[in-house]
This record gives C-alpha cells, sequence and structure tokens, in this order.
C-alpha cells in the first residue's frame, strides 16, 4: 500500500505555530369527540456495525510452545493512556483477540499507566509491539531502537490523512478568543510525551511570547486528552490543548458531554505533525512481525475491524511505512531545540 508522506511545518511555521399534530376535526353535534391515536416519533435505526471477519489467512507462521507468539508465551502489545482508558482496553482486547485469529498466532495486550511506560515496557522487553503516540516514538527510537512499521490514518477535512493538527481549547465563557489571552488563566495540557498535548503547544506559546512555566496562574497535566476537553467543559482549567478534534472523535465524549461544542471552543490549530500508527522491537523476529504487520492491515480494510480500530484510537486505517518515517519532523523538532535524544539520556 502506497503512503503519503507527511507535508510537514517549516522550522519558521512549527515556530510560529505552535470549528402535533394538527387539532382534530370538530365532531357533530349530535356524535361524542372521537379520541385520535396518537403515534410515537420515529426513532431513526441504529447502524449494525458488522462483526469482524476475524478469519485465519493464508501464509501465517507456526510457532512450538514456549515460542514467542505461542498460547504460552504472547505476543505482548502495549497502548499508551491517550484517552478513555476502559475504551482503549476493550479495543485493544477485541483487536488482539482478532488478530490471533487472523494469524493463528497469540496476543496480549497491556495499557501503559503513562506514555513513558509504554516506551519502557517496549525497552525492557516486556512488550513487542506499541502503539505510541508520536513523541513518544521519537523517544522509543532514540532509546531502544523501536521500529515503525503502521502510520494511522484519520479523517481530515474530508480526506484520510497520515498526519494529525494540536488545537488550543478554552471555555466559552472564560474571555479566551487568542493566545494572547491565556496570560493569567488555568490550563490543562494532556502529559510531557504528548505531542500535541505538551510537547507542540509549549512550542507555540513560547514563540508567542508566553512562558508556561510562569504565565498560567496555575497548570496541570490532566493525562488524556479526554481528561483535558473534560476539565475545560467543567471549569476545573480555563484552557488546555489536544488533538483536532477531540471534542468530535471521542466516543465517551460525545456519549457523556453532547453540548461540548457549545461549551468548549477551539481557538488556535498548530500545523501538521505525523500521525501515530504501530511499531515493533528491534529485535521482533521478521516472520512475526510480518504476519502482524498484514493482520492490522486485515483487519484495517474489513467493516467489522475498521469499527475497533476507530474505538481504539479513532483510526480510520493504517498504511504500511518505512522506519525512516518520522526522521523528517525529529529533524525539526531538534532545530527548534526539542533533542528526543537529549530527554532519553
Amino acid at each position: 500500500m502506497s503512503t503519503k508522506r507527511v507535508s510537514l511545518l517549516s522550522v519558521t511555521l512549527l515556530l510560529a505555530l505552535v470549528v402535533a399534530a394538527c387539532a382534530p376535526a370538530a365532531a357533530p353535534a349530535t356524535q361524542a369527540p372521537v379520541a385520535q391515536a396518537t403515534q410515537p416519533p420515529a426513532v431513526a435505526a441504529t447502524p449494525t456495525v458488522p462483526a469482524p471477519a476475524c478469519e485465519l489467512q493464508p501464509g501465517m507462521p507456526t510457532v512450538k510452545d514456549g515460542d514467542l507468539g505461542s498460547a504460552s508465551n504472547p505476543i505482548v502489545m502495549t497502548f499508551v493512556p491517550s484517552g478513555d482508558v476502559p475504551t482503549i482496553t476493550k479495543a485493544g482486547t477485541e483487536i488482539a483477540d482478532c488478530l490471533s485469529k487472523v494469524t493463528g498466532l497469540s496476543y496480549k495486550i497491556e495499557i501503559g499507566t503513562s506514555y513513558g511506560a509504554s516506551i519502557e515496557a517496549m525497552g525492557a522487553g516486556k512488550a513487542q509491539i506499541g502503539f505510541l503516540n508520536t513523541f513518544s516514538i521519537l523517544l522509543a527510537q532514540a532509546k531502544y531502537d523501536v521500529v515503525p512499521v503502521l502510520v494511522a490514518l484519520r479523517s481530515y477535512k474530508g480526506n484520510l490523512e497520515n498526519y494529525y493538527k494540536g488545537q488550543f481549547i478554552a471555555s466559552t465563557t472564560s474571555g479566551i478568543k487568542s493566545l494572547t489571552d491565556l496570560k493569567g488563566k488555568t490550563f490543562c495540557f494532556v502529559e510531557p510525551n504528548s505531542t500535541s498535548g505538551y510537547i507542540i503547544p509549549r512550542i507555540v506559546l513560547k514563540a508567542n511570547g508566553i512562558d508556561p512555566d510562569k504565565d498560567f496562574t496555575a497548570t496541570q497535566n490532566a493525562g488524556s486528552h479526554d481528561n483535558v476537553a473534560i476539565a475545560v467543559y467543567k471549569g476545573d482549567c480555563d484552557a488546555g490543548t489536544t488533538f483536532v478534534d477531540v471534542r468530535t472523535d471521542s466516543a465517551p465524549i460525545k456519549e457523556n458531554y453532547p453540548d461540548i461544542l457549545d461549551k468548549v471552543d477551539a481557538f488556535y490549530i498548530t500545523d501538521s505533525i505525523p500521525n501515530d500508527g504501530m511499531q515493533v522491537v528491534k529485535d521482533f523476529p521478521a516472520a512475526l512481525q510480518d504476519a502482524t504487520v498484514n493482520g492490522m492491515l486485515f483487519i484495517a480494510n474489513d467493516p467489522g475491524g475498521k469499527a475497533m480500530l476507530r474505538n481504539l484510537y479513532s483510526y480510520r486505517g493504517l498504511d504500511k511505512i518505512e522506519p525512516t518515517f518520522y526522521d523528517e519532523f525529529r529533524a525539526l523538532m531538534e532545530k527548534a531545540g526539542v533533542d528526543p535524544a537529549e530527554m532519553v539520556k
């Protein structure tokens, strides 16, 4: 499958970045009025999500008991807690179960307690596959030579793209309409390894004359993009940063806070950031890597599989990439003063 390269921001742009019926007719005087039958309002049918086609595909490897990928030694997939953890856990478990049937191998999942925990799980050999966010991929490459193999595709302005953007959001009652309005306000980040929820926003703030360590009355790391949006919605923070657009792409937020678009504005959008995706440890056996990649692509092209991926991290598809996919973005980050290799020493 061909991969569109990300059209990345220039360094200048990176530094400067950084939506009821009618009344019944009267009855004759000699006739008692006839009660009119009422019909309940029509309810739109809920689209039926097909069951995923988790069927063994041809050409998959076989492993002996005790070998990696066997029932007694399953391949571990680690997921970062970037959204609603119960939702990620459920979707991740469904994907691992389906992937086991598609490949004939055994998989299990773990959810990192933080972004860094998922990186360390791969570095320590406790997980062989990662679904890391973009900046965590750079850190994992610098520290442990983790290899990117798939990039996520998401819908952006009507097209499937291998990049995304960050956004600054604020309560509609906060009076915040621009970055300059942020001084003296309370602010929510995601967590220090979040690309669109921490790294890029801090670059944007500094480029616009705002010191994120001094110019807010209070800051907090909310832990996930969902948590930032909820904190701003509830007024726990005046403003915050998330990916575009957590307000509409997060199923738990849409379900529990249906009026969030009325109460939370997005007032600043960053430039493009390469998407997250799937990575493997450097010594992951080639046969298992090929089976896993092909199995995930099979799931991504199956209607039922698409639903699982969408519930995981709002994926709309997956595409193969070269290990060098993130190199250009890493170089731009370094020129902006953020060197992942320096951060992991």
